[in-house]
């Protein structure tokens, strides 16, 4: 079989346009060197009668040139990633020990403590209500919050149930309800929790808050840090 020394290939680099920056460094993968002298062997040994058409000669080169520009690409897009995960890694840690407002429906109460939060309402609204639900569904406190225009509007349930005894720590869940043009609607609420740590997830995770009384919930849902 005949081989191709490396003057020869050098010239087949030059005119067939190709880099030498295509070869991959991996001690287990085919260079573009290895490429081309496999390629030289079967134009010296193809059928004279049956010669390899250029079209069929280019693909063979353009398919080997598009996979190694994808591990080069997907190389680079890997590190990308590794950065930005890090730089909202170190962001993320900014908040440790804050508060945040997270689309859940269910607030923790702490000893003497109070659960605030949000309502928002995409239009005016009247009788717009926070219900306060303790474990087994029974309802321990009602928030009237009375007739709002569009937005978001502030409450806070201070503990106590409608006898003004305060309850138990532990977890609450929290509804709201409002009334337009006479129908009943559900708007969406935004609890507030305080951050206990940042987690860095595996590939494709992201990042997880973990909140005090309510585990974790991904950083992208943080609404709003306080």
């Amino acid at each position: 079989m005949s081989t191709v020394n490396a003057a020869g290939t050098e010239q087949l680099y030059q005119a067939l346009g190709l880099s030498r920056e295509l070869e991959t460094k991996k001690d287990n993968s085919l260079q573009l060197e290895d490429f081309l002298e496999l390629m030289v062997t079967e134009l010296t040994h193809q059928d004279p009668f049956k010669p390899m058409e250029n079209s069929e000669l280019a693909s063979q080169i353009s398919q080997f040139a598009t996979v190694s520009g994808i591990d080069e690409l997907n190389s680079s897009f890997s590190g990308f990633a590794d950065s930005m995960i890090s730089d909202q890694a170190l962001k993320a840690t900014n908040i440790v020990g804050r508060n945040v407002l997270v689309p859940v429906n269910t607030g923790n109460l702490e000893a003497g403590g109070s659960i605030n939060g949000v309502v928002g309402i995409s239009e005016p609204a009247s009788d717009v209500t926070v219900r306060i639900s303790d474990a087994s569904g029974a309802l321990i406190r009602e928030i009237q919050l009375g007739t709002q225009s569009k937005g978001e509007v502030n409450f806070s349930w201070d503990g106590l149930d409608e006898s003004g005894e305060a309850v138990a720590p532990g977890q609450y869940k929290v509804e709201a309800s409002a009334k337009v043009d006479g129908e009943t609607v559900t708007p969406y609420t935004l609890l507030e929790a305080r951050v206990n740590s940042v987690s860095i997830g595996g590939v494709g995770q992201g990042l997880t808050v973990n909140l005090a009384g309510l585990g974790p919930v991904s950083f992208d849902s943080v609404a709003e840090i306080r």
